[in-house]
């Protein structure tokens, strides 16, 4: 979803109505639903159709008048055959030149998310309001004309992903062709591709936008894209998660990451004292962390102790909590047990995707936080305005129920075969057993070196840590003349920077300066 965690489905279901707009793009003959003789019967393989509205959207002083297309297109496996139909939403200004217009991809993540969080609090021409960072009250949950919108730059689709949202397996498709890291990015390929086809946007400057989990696929998907001849003028990487392989437990970089996030946070909630500005505390944080701290758990049980007593205290310094505690951590602390541990005073626990967000605690004595009130704050608001927004303002309708997630990620296939791989000395058998798509994301951007790629963070998210995001970004081992084309974006909110509306009108402004530099001069 938005996340790296699975969201529970939404059991509602919507009416079965036949929309005056429903516009029915060309099928695929009979036959192919038809299994052969004596050959079990597949799934339904839906018609692939679109309901067409028009809408008019204001910002900066500008009004687009535009086309919003809710519809669903098929994917096929190698013989052709149809296995998947995935649903999106695009936004298309009226009256714009293909060439002239460019157009963008947006998902989120999970794996397994619906994009429907995306959709309703980013860059569309709407967006859902929320109490944030405070629980949002219960129904009516408006939604309104969204001036920080990108539409005055580029066209907008959003993309549930396969098994999210109204996307659905047909055909002969099994859950297993589509949950896995590769798999997913071959769906994604083929939809898009599809897409710029039918849609003649073949010539369009193009753009994705991903959001956690969305980041590796980003990365894994434009070198996809631009090993088929499909080549993208830039990615947006929000709340980026590219390397899994050395997030895995035992390796120290993991620690490190997360100490300047909770420096931020520690001092956005009075933790520790506020001498200069907090952007200043936060980059001695990661000077320390890149030098010292590391250098310190490297040596893990043969550091001195005095060098071990000094060390906890400096760890206490950046993070709020107590030296005790850092001692009683190994100078090691988790994201989950700095959420329960930093406000335990005040019997508050913090989210996980964005620490901002508080909840009480429980009983005051446990390890970690019992749930995450960064989650549990906005869902309900984005999923009512969506379904009433969808079928009153879009005229989509149909007797499926919208699922967040795809049901769990616990069978996904974590495995993947970087694009490029031979480049960096690997290259065989059957990939990786976790996915490193920063070097996918370095192979694009040597074959396309004016691929430009914006990476945006919050400073408060405990899921994606931006230093993380900082130190995978600068592994890609790229020539200084393609260096300059990463730029970053850093933002007061959490893991959903768009939930603070300050944050998404700087984040829209930056992106507004951004979306110019990666098009053709």
């Amino acid at each position: 979803m938005r996340r790296l965690v699975t969201a529970s489905l939404l059991p509602a279901v919507l009416g079965l109505t036949c929309s005056p707009m429903f516009a029915q793009r060309p099928t695929r003959p009979a036959a192919d639903a038809a299994p052969a003789a004596g050959e079990a019967p597949g799934l339904p393989i839906p018609p692939e159709k679109e309901v067409k509205t028009q809408h008019e959207w204001t910002g900066g002083g500008k009004t687009i008048h535009y086309t919003a297309s809710a519809g669903n297109l098929l994917i096929n496996d190698n013989d052709d055959k149809a296995i998947g139909s995935m649903f999106y939403v695009a936004y298309t200004a009226d009256g714009a030149k293909s060439e002239d217009r460019p157009v963008t991809f947006f998902y989120n993540g999970g794996p397994g998310s619906a994009t429907i969080w995306l959709h309703m609090g980013s860059f569309s021409p709407v967006r859902v309001e929320t109490d944030s960072p405070k629980a949002t009250r219960p129904a009516p949950h408006p939604w309104v004309n969204n001036e920080y919108s990108l539409l005055d730059k580029s066209d907008l689709v959003f993309i549930d992903a396969p098994m999210t949202g109204f996307s659905r397996l047909a055909g002969k498709g099994k859950a297993s062709d589509f949950a896995g890291v590769d798999q997913d990015v071959a769906a994604f390929r083929k939809f898009i591709e599809r897409y710029i086809t039918i849609n003649q946007r073949w010539n369009s400057p193009k753009y994705l936008f991903g959001e956690s989990y969305g980041t590796p696929r980003s990365a894994a998907l434009v070198a996809a894209l631009n090993n088929d001849g499909v080549q993208f003028n830039g990615v947006v990487l929000l709340s980026s998660i590219l390397n899994y392989y050395m997030r895995s437990p035992g390796y120290d970089i993991a620690e490190i990451t997360y100490l300047p996030s909770y420096a931020a946070i520690a001092w956005y909630h009075n933790k520790v004292p506020h001498t200069g500005t907090m952007q200043d505390f936060v980059q001695k944080a990661r000077v320390f962390a890149r030098g010292e701290y590391l250098n310190a758990l490297e040596q893990g049980d043969m550091l001195p102790k005095a060098e071990f007593d000094a060390m906890a205290a400096k760890v206490a310094a950046f993070t709020g909590l107590s030296v005790d505690y850092v001692k009683k951590s190994h100078l090691r602390i988790e994201a989950s047990h700095f959420r329960a541990e930093l406000l335990r005073d005040q019997e508050e626990q913090m989210g996980r995707y964005d620490a901002r967000f508080l909840g009480p605690d429980a009983d005051g004595v446990e390890e970690t936080a019992s749930f995450d009130p960064s989650d549990t704050g906005i869902s309900g608001p984005f999923v009512d305005a969506f379904h009433t927004y969808l079928m009153t303002q879009l005229n989509y309708t149909t007797s499926e129920p919208y699922k967040l997630s795809s049901g769990g990620n616990g069978g996904w296939d974590w495995h993947h075969q970087p694009s490029g791989m031979r480049g960096f000395g690997g290259g065989g058998g059957g990939g990786m057993p976790q996915p490193d798509t920063v070097i996918d994301l370095a192979d694009a951007m040597r074959k396309n070196p004016a691929l430009k790629v914006f990476s945006a963070n919050g400073w408060f998210d405990l899921a994606t840590p931006f230093f993380g995001t900082e130190h995978d970004l600068a592994q890609m081992m790229l020539p200084d003349n393609i260096k300059t084309n990463v730029s970053f974006g850093y933002y007061p909110a959490g893991h959903m920077v768009y939930l603070n509306v300050d944050a998404l009108h700087q984040m829209h402004d930056d992106l507004e300066k951004w979306y110019p530099t990666a098009l053709r001069k």
